[in-house]
């Protein structure tokens, strides 16, 4: 790990430029498209939305990990498996961060994820971020002959495996498998580990995601509870003697043409106007945020014509 840079470590440069203490980034939840009436979104015009994102200022594109089409969950993600679409959109661009929100561990073998995050960042120029999980759709493990209720300790083993990997002759012995420092994992990441920021609880003690992530995603709350839930956060990495680590959460927005409109809850989010939504931003970054993945799953205005009035409206606040 290299030096700190604002408060943060230093691990690639996805993960670098996304995450600033005392600021806030903005990334997009890829696909980048609107799709409210149905579970499959229309992946059409994918990579040059991402390209445009990249162009206007946004920092990271985020994937999801959606092994299966699960109706009761209703959204299908943006269908490619992540470690395929994170290559594809590594040679489609060259500044974005590509993050993956989140890798669902207990039904990967970690030596893969190791092996292609490791790989795609490399490709990229040093750009992935890993987000990983321990999962919460039930219907996707006896479909991979997986057990759902041991799926928090499958985690922890994962995580024990992913970060011997990134060492030279690694050794590992657990549930996954025994390296014993005879055999090596190539490639290396580009920044020497693999940033993996913990997704919502995965099933671990608090203490836990604090000493073993390197930040922390969690989900929208009311703002007071946020802001208890990020106050905590802090006093917890302090008191464990870990360095400041940092805070993610998704949103969907539904961007109003009345600049002074809203809020209207939806989903996880709000449809509102630009004003509204720096203003919600604003807050968000003072309580402690450092990044928000917007999703225009529910978007009512032409994707496009939201991408523009988000980079000439809101992202100036954020630079």
């Amino acid at each position: 790990m290299r030096d700190n840079i604002d408060g943060f470590a230093r691990i690639n440069r996805g993960y670098d430029q996304t995450f600033r203490a005392g600021r806030l980034s903005l990334g997009l939840v890829v696909p980048i498209a609107a799709y409210p009436d149905s579970r499959v979104p229309d992946m059409s015009d994918h990579p040059a939305r991402v390209q445009l994102a990249e162009a206007l200022g946004f920092r990271a594109a985020w994937l999801r990990d959606v092994p299966f089409d699960v109706p009761g969950f209703g959204d299908a993600g943006q269908l490619y498996d992540p470690f395929v679409y994170l290559g594809y959109l590594a040679a489609q661009t060259s500044r974005i961060a590509l993050g993956v929100s989140s890798v669902v561990l207990p039904l990967r073998h970690p030596a893969h994820v190791a092996k292609a995050a490791a790989s795609v960042d490399q490709l990229s120029g040093g750009r992935v971020i890993l987000g990983v999980a321990s999962g919460d759709r039930p219907d996707e493990y006896p479909a991979m002959n997986a057990d759902f209720d041991d799926r928090g300790e499958a985690f922890r083993a994962a995580i024990d495996y992913i970060r011997a990997m990134g060492s030279t002759a690694p050794r590992i012995d657990n549930r996954f498998g025994r390296t014993d420092g005879t055999i090596e994992m190539l490639p290396k990441p580009r920044g020497g580990r693999l940033p993996l920021l913990i997704t919502g609880s995965s099933r671990q003690s608090p203490d836990w995601i604090a000493q073993h992530g390197d930040g922390w995603m969690t989900y929208p709350r009311p703002m007071q509870m946020q802001h208890q839930v990020l106050s905590d956060w802090r006093a917890r990495l302090d008191d464990l003697g870990q360095p400041p680590k940092p805070v993610l959460q998704p949103l969907y927005i539904d961007l109003a043409a009345d600049p002074d409109e809203g809020p209207q809850p939806i989903h996880l989010g709000f449809r509102a106007g630009h004003r509204w939504l720096t203003a919600h931003l604003k807050q968000l970054r003072a309580m402690g945020v450092n990044h928000v993945a917007l999703n225009l799953r529910f978007n009512r205005a032409p994707i496009n014509q939201t991408l523009d009035q988000l980079a000439h409206d809101v992202l100036p606040h954020f630079h």
